[in-house]
């Protein structure tokens, strides 16, 4: 069974729309992008590097566009991402120039992909999907980036139709600029109790 481990920079308000740059994500409105910038050091590199390892991707309409619009002319900068299989969940497109490029339906194609062999499959950005993978109890890892930054408005990673779930942290990091990479496992059913009994 392939594992998918959904990576995301978030404010620590759960806001994870336009991490990157001011143009990266402007829907609603939205006027804070680029805020994981001001906070990436060497320390944060060094780790994310560790992460991007060479996985399989399954990312949403909107997050692959923008991959395969600057990915495929800078590899340098990640190792491997223009070989690894790219799995692209749309309604709208069925064909890339992108090498490795396949395109899933629904939850249920999501669902087969877990069953067949190969590495491990990285969620990156892709709000939409990382919805509808909570949505149906998909995500088996978050790798979570928490910055020091509180937004108010955007687009979050989480809402009110995640699976409930319980998950057990099995790395963190901090760096000097104050940015929290901590990963977690999928740990069963949510517990519950009462505080001092």
């Amino acid at each position: 069974m392939r594992k998918i481990i959904v990576l995301s920079f978030i404010t620590l308000d759960g806001v994870m729309q336009g991490p990157g740059g001011p143009e990266e994500d402007t829907s609603d409105g939205f006027k804070h992008g680029g805020w994981v910038t001001p906070y990436f050091d060497e320390a944060g590199g060094n780790e994310m590097d560790k992460q991007l390892k060479s996985a399989d991707l399954l990312l949403g309409r909107k997050t692959f566009e923008i991959f395969a619009s600057y990915w495929p002319s800078h590899g340098d900068y990640w190792p491997g991402v223009n070989d690894v299989r790219k799995y692209v969940l749309s309604n709208t497109i069925d064909k890339s120039d992108w090498n490795n490029s396949v395109f899933l339906k629904n939850a249920d194609d999501i669902r087969k992909l877990k069953t067949t062999d190969g590495t491990d499959i990285q969620v990156h950005g892709s709000g939409e999907l990382v919805k509808l993978l909570l949505k149906n109890d998909l995500v088996d890892e978050l790798w979570l980036k928490f910055f020091p930054v509180i937004l108010g408005k955007g687009k979050k990673l989480f809402d009110e139709d995640s699976m409930p779930g319980a998950f057990k942290l099995t790395e963190s990091f901090v760096t000097p600029s104050g940015v929290i990479f901590a990963n977690y496992k999928r740990d069963g059913e949510v517990r519950t109790g009462t505080m001092g009994v």
